[in-house]
């Protein structure tokens, strides 16, 4: 699997793990069992799918770049 597309598949896990992240954050708010460290917890893949999706936004481009 080349980089691109390790980045790619990087950055779908990611947004999946977020996802149950905050419904879990729902979840426990509903229950009246909120704590931070479960807040927390939807915070943690943020930065990576930042990062992971600020290179998959750029690519295009310098792959437009790179060809001239």
């Amino acid at each position: 699997m080349n980089w691109n597309k390790w980045v790619r598949q990087t950055h779908r896990w990611l947004g999946i793990a977020l996802t149950v992240a905050v419904i879990v954050n729902l979840v426990t708010v509903l229950r009246g069992k909120y704590t931070p460290r479960v807040g927390l917890f939807a915070v943690y893949p943020i930065p990576l799918l930042l990062l992971t999706g600020l290179y998959l936004f750029a690519l295009p481009y310098a792959t437009k770049w790179r060809s001239k």
